[in-house]
């Protein structure tokens, strides 16, 4: 079956620049559950901070896409309002500007070619994002990747294998732990290991640092393939 491992990176909003009313019904919750000041400043920072984490308040600035079978993947990402950056290639991945809607359209358009899919955290976080703001666009997905999270029949010809699912049985392990944790506890390069993680695409992207958010992206859609076949070699039945 033709494998497609993919990761997506995003960024939120400007909190300061959303309407009054955007931002009254945001922070409504930090207002009525904190008791403090110095509570509600830590919340709202919190909040400010995690605008990207929700497809109503956030963009899709990368799309990282892996071939398991032939081992090379693409990234897509945007520039930045103050980049200048062009395509680029290095080693077995490509590197492509191009808008959100051009990414999810080319996402889409690719997902149709493959019939099993696999993320980490993808069913969670990545593809409720992606059909989200590809519906925003106006784009309509080509399938659906949230089906069938406990069977092994997909009759949509839509393989999800999440790996946050399979590495924790459902959930029987407690703690669930990320990607650069079960990286390094199977011997994987983590995608952190050149001192860039998720929390650094805000602020990669505001200075002008696709590129840099794109090569990021590339090294977590590698190590989740390497995850993943660590995972088909000694966990999978």
């Amino acid at each position: 079956m033709a494998t497609l491992i993919f990761d997506i990176e995003t960024v939120g909003e400007d909190f300061d620049a959303v309407d009054e009313t955007t931002q009254e019904v945001l922070t409504r919750w930090i207002k009525r559950e904190t008791e403090s000041g110095e509570n509600y400043t830590a919340a709202l920072a919190d909040l400010k901070n995690g605008m990207g984490f929700s497809p109503l308040t956030g963009q899709i600035v990368a799309i990282g896409i892996y071939d398991g079978e032939r081992e090379k993947g693409a990234v897509y990402f945007q520039p930045s309002p103050k980049s200048k950056d062009e395509n680029f290639e290095e080693g077995q991945c490509k590197f492509e500007v191009m808008s959100e809607k051009e990414m999810l359209e080319k996402f889409w358009e690719i997902v149709e070619k493959y019939d099993t899919f696999v993320t980490f955290n993808g069913r969670q976080f990545d593809v409720p994002f992606l059909m989200v703001r590809s519906a925003i666009h106006n784009i309509r997905p080509t399938k659906n990747l949230l089906a069938n999270r406990y069977l092994n029949y997909h009759p949509s010809n839509a393989r999800h294998i999440d790996l946050i699912d399979q590495l924790t049985f459902y959930g029987a392990l407690r703690k669930r732990g990320s990607l650069h944790l079960w990286c390094r506890a199977f011997g994987i390069e983590s995608p952190k290991a050149q001192g860039v993680d998720g929390d650094d695409v805000k602020a990669l992207f505001a200075n002008g640092k696709s590129a840099d958010i794109a090569r990021y992206n590339a090294r977590d859609i590698r190590a989740t393939y390497e995850l993943y076949t660590y995972y088909t070699r000694f966990l999978q039945f």
